[in-house]
C-alpha cells in the first residue's frame, strides 16, 4: 500500500463525524490537492474496496478500509509516545516524526514498539520514587484521589491536539477528583482542573502510583 493511499484513508478516518460521510471538498483541502485529485483517488479507493462514495455527500471507509486507517493511526500514537517518553521530543516534533514513521511500520513493529512502551511504564521505580502498577489504566477506571502519569493518548490528531494544549501528555501527572453520575471526569493536570467526557477518560492511559 502506498503512503499517498494511506494518507488518503487517514485523513478520512479523522475528519469524520459520527460515521457520516466526509466530503471531498473538505478532503482535498485537507490534503492540501485539488478536488480532481482527490477524485480520481478516492475513485481508485472504491475500486480497491476501501472506501464507498456516495454522489453529492463524499466518502466513507469500508471495513477494509477501516482496518487500514486504525492499523496507520496505531502507529502513528505508538511512535509519538515512544519519542516524546522515551527521547524526550516535544509533542509537535515528536507527531510530525512519528508521521514520517507510519508509513514503515510493519503489524510486527508496531507489537514490538507497544510492549517496549509497556515495559518502560511498568519498571521498577529508582530509590525515593512511587511504584507504579503493574498495567496501564484508563483514566476512567481510575478511583478518586488516585494519582498516575499520563502513558498514552489515543485519539485522533484534532482530540489529541486539544489535550495537548491542557497539558495531557505522555509524562504528565494527573489526580481523578471525581467521576460524575453521566461518566464525566474531573481531573486534574498539572495543577489545572479539566473536565473530559467519558471517551476521552477511555482513551488516556495513565501508570498509576501503588497505593501499598
Amino acid at each position: 500500500m502506498s503512503e499517498n493511499i494511506e494518507m488518503y484513508l487517514v485523513r478520512v478516518a479523522q475528519l469524520r463525524q459520527d460515521d457520516q460521510p466526509v466530503p471531498i471538498s473538505q478532503l482535498a483541502q485537507e490534503l492540501a490537492v485539488t478536488s480532481v485529485s482527490a477524485n480520481e483517488m478516492y475513485r481508485k479507493l472504491v475500486e480497491k474496496g476501501l472506501v464507498e462514495y456516495e454522489p453529492y455527500k463524499g466518502v466513507t471507509l469500508t471495513g477494509d478500509g477501516e482496518i487500514l486507517a486504525q492499523r496507520i493511526l496505531r502507529s502513528r500514537r505508538l511512535w509519538t509516545t515512544f519519542f516524546t517518553d522515551a527521547l524526550g521530543f516535544v509533542p509537535e516534533a515528536a507527531d510530525e516524526i512519528a508521521c514520517r514513521f507510519e508509513h514503515v511500520t510493519t503489524d510486527d513493529l508496531a507489537d514490538r514498539l507497544a510492549s517496549y512502551l509497556a515495559r518502560r511504564t511498568t519498571a521498577p521505580a529508582v530509590t525515593g520514587e512511587p511504584a507504579m502498577a503493574e498495567q496501564p489504566l484508563c483514566l476512567s477506571e481510575v478511583s478518586p484521589g488516585q494519582r498516575g502519569d499520563v502513558v498514552a493518548v489515543a485519539t485522533d490528531t484534532v482530540t489529541s491536539a486539544f489535550l495537548r494544549q491542557q497539558g495531557v501528555i505522555p509524562g504528565a501527572t494527573a489526580v481523578l477528583l471525581a467521576l460524575g453520575s453521566s461518566g464525566t471526569l474531573l481531573v486534574d493536570v498539572a495543577g489545572q482542573p479539566l473536565a473530559l467526557a467519558p471517551v476521552l477518560g477511555q482513551a488516556i492511559k495513565v501508570a498509576v502510583e501503588d497505593s501499598l
